[in-house]
C-alpha cells in the first residue's frame, strides 16, 4: 500500500480528500503545518478541530503545532498583492510537507488546499512540484474541488469547527472588512 502525506490546512477541508485517497487505496497520514493562521486563537481552533477529525477518522496526523507566525510574516510582509503573498505561503507549507514526506519515507505528498475552490490551483501545483523536486519526493496532484459539497456535509456531520477565511491576516481583513464596508 502506497503511503501519502496529506498536508491539512483545516479539518473541514480534509474530509473529502481523506475519503478519496483512502478509496484509491492509499495509506494516508495527515500533516498539520500552517504558520499563516492568525490570530493565535484561530490557530488553536483549527488545531483542535484537526485533532477531533483525527480521532473520528482514526488516522495518524503529524503536528507541527508550534506557532511560527513571525517566520510567515517576515516572508510575506510588504507583499500586498495577493498572488505573490499566496505563492509564498503555498511554497512555505509545501516545502515543509515535502521535507517531512522525504524524512518519513512517504511515497507521495499532497494537500487539502487542493480541495478549496478559493485557492489558485495552478500556482499551488507549481509550488508543490517545485517542493517535490527540491526534496526528491513525489507530489500527488488531485483536484478535490468536485467534492466541495460532500466535504461540507461531512464536516457538519462531524460538527467540526468551520472557519470563514483562509487563515492569514490578509484574508481575515478581506473577509470582514468588506462586510463592514457594505454594512456602513
Amino acid at each position: 500500500m502506497k503511503r501519502v502525506l496529506l498536508h491539512i490546512c483545516c479539518a473541514p477541508c480534509a474530509c473529502y480528500p481523506l475519503e478519496v485517497l483512502r478509496k484509491e487505496g492509499f495509506e494516508v497520514f495527515g500533516f498539520f503545518y500552517n504558520p499563516n493562521i492568525h490570530p493565535y486563537t484561530e490557530f488553536l481552533k483549527r488545531l483542535e478541530a484537526v485533532k477531533k477529525f483525527e480521532e473520528i477518522e482514526d488516522f495518524k496526523v503529524i503536528y507541527m503545532d508550534r506557532y511560527p507566525l513571525e517566520d510567515w510574516l517576515r516572508s510575506v510582509v510588504f507583499r500586498e498583492e495577493r498572488p505573490i503573498r499566496c505563492q509564498i505561503c503555498y511554497s512555505m507549507r509545501f516545502e515543509m510537507t515535502a521535507s517531512v514526506a522525504k524524512n518519513g519515507k512517504f511515497d507521495f505528498f499532497t494537500s487539502t488546499l487542493f480541495y478549496s475552490k478559493y485557492q489558485n490551483h495552478e500556482t499551488m501545483r507549481i509550488c508543490a512540484e517545485s517542493a517535490a523536486a527540491k526534496f526528491g519526493v513525489k507530489f500527488l496532484y488531485k483536484d478535490f474541488r468536485k467534492g466541495w459539497k460532500r466535504g461540507i456535509e461531512k464536516s457538519k456531520e462531524y460538527n467540526l469547527y468551520r472557519q470563514q477565511y483562509c487563515g492569514c491576516i490578509y484574508s481575515e481583513k478581506e473577509r470582514y472588512y468588506k462586510f463592514r464596508k457594505i454594512n456602513e
